[in-house]
């Protein structure tokens, strides 16, 4: 009985400290919490985390050219499609796990850059097979080839057992699915006759879904999918579909919306269930840069609906080598006309770093949870 009392007393004590902990007047952006230990991030997908792998393909979606990578170290271009740095550079140096993210298939890669993280993400695919096929780049299913031989190489460099580890304590991130609507299925139409916009979007989630099964069989445990962005805000599709004032094409956001829903629901119900031990994370692109676009002053922007280089309208890829660029180009959200500057990533990345914590905190034994909130640590202990 008196044992029966402590118990009590303690759990009262515990969760008092913790409503004191919750109530402390901290500010700040939430971050990562330190302790937890992730050794490597992997990111798979399209151009927003395309390190320049298409640099050692034959394609013309490429970006290894100036004005690309003009506020990069030194100002070269290294195949990124931006100015500098892409959310996969962002969030390892968030993470104090390297400044820089390689491509897989950059023939000056490092031995131990295969310990913490690589790129094998191509530029211009997509969930639906026919997106890659269409610009010669890098299909999901040559990528996770291409993971699967990394597996491989690491466990000859460390070992089976510490290759392993590494592999389960990592992070991965697959972005995809903003070509398969904005290029294969609305700019060129190639889907269109076989597909009305919900059958396509099932189509891309069951792509999706295969990527990250097969992912979690060479693996993975811990996986974010991004979801898609209001493709119908790029400035290209603004100029080529959204009529004399170059207006967001209201259909193409709706049929992001749409595969995000699917998309989201597939991640947190059926493959969290279905994968054991998995942690799956749906991350949102839509709202948060459909803010931006909205509200571009709140953040500091000018310009929103055209790109840095050239006229900003339509120009990317080998269009932008001719046509100059912007002035300032932390005043616009978009470098070319389909993707952002390093500004608009370092936004996004901020917000999306509060999704990492729940890769890395859900289903964690449902024991620990932590909130480091700027200095103020948040402790939930739940007792046997």
């Amino acid at each position: 009985m008196l044992c029966s009392r402590r118990v009590f007393s303690l759990r009262v004590m515990l969760w008092f400290y913790v409503v004191l902990l919750w109530l402390c007047a901290c500010k700040g952006k939430t971050q990562l919490p330190k302790n937890l230990n992730i050794k490597a991030v992997f990111v798979f997908g399209d151009s927003i985390v395309d390190q320049g792998n298409n640099n050692n393909i034959t394609t013309l979606i490429k970006c290894n050219f100036p004005p690309y990578g003009k506020d990069f170290i030194d100002g070269k271009p290294t195949g990124r499609f931006t100015n500098a740095k892409t959310p996969a550079d962002l969030i390892v140096e968030e993470l104090g796990i390297k400044e820089l993210m390689p491509a897989y298939l950059d023939p000056k890669l490092q031995a131990e850059d295969l310990k913490t993280g690589v790129s094998f993400a191509s530029g211009a695919c997509g969930y639906d097979p026919q997106t890659a096929a269409i610009a010669s780049v890098i299909p999901l299913s040559t990528q996770l080839n291409h993971f699967q031989e990394y597996v491989g190489k690491l466990k000859g460099l460390v070992g089976e057992e510490e290759a392993n580890t590494i592999l389960h304590s990592s992070l991965y991130f697959v972005v995809a699915g903003s070509n398969d609507l904005a290029n294969t299925y609305f700019t060129i139409g190639l889907r269109q006759k076989q597909y009305d916009i919900n059958s396509y979007t099932d189509l891309m989630v069951d792509g999706a879904a295969d990527f990250i099964q097969e992912l979690y069989k060479l693996g993975a445990r811990k996986i974010g999918v991004f979801g898609i962005p209001p493709v119908g805000c790029l400035p290209f599709q603004r100029t080529v579909s959204g009529g004399i004032f170059r207006m967001c094409v209201e259909e193409y956001n709706e049929a992001a919306l749409l595969a995000n829903t699917k998309l989201s629901a597939a991640i947190n119900d059926s493959l969290s269930k279905k994968l054991p031990q998995s942690k799956l994370v749906f991350i949102d692109l839509y709202d948060p840069m459909l803010d931006l676009i909205i509200n571009p002053k709140k953040y500091g922007f000018e310009v929103v609906e055209k790109g840095c280089c050239g006229t900003g309208n339509i120009e990317v890829l080998m269009l932008c080598k001719y046509g100059g660029t912007c002035e300032d180009d932390t005043k616009y959200l978009f470098w070319d006309s389909y993707h952002p500057t390093e500004r608009g990533y370092r936004i996004l990345v901020d917000q999306m770093m509060k999704k990492l914590q729940l890769i890395e905190l859900k289903l964690l034994e449902y024991r620990r949870q932590f909130l480091i909130i700027e200095g103020c640590s948040c402790w939930l202990v739940v007792l046997n």
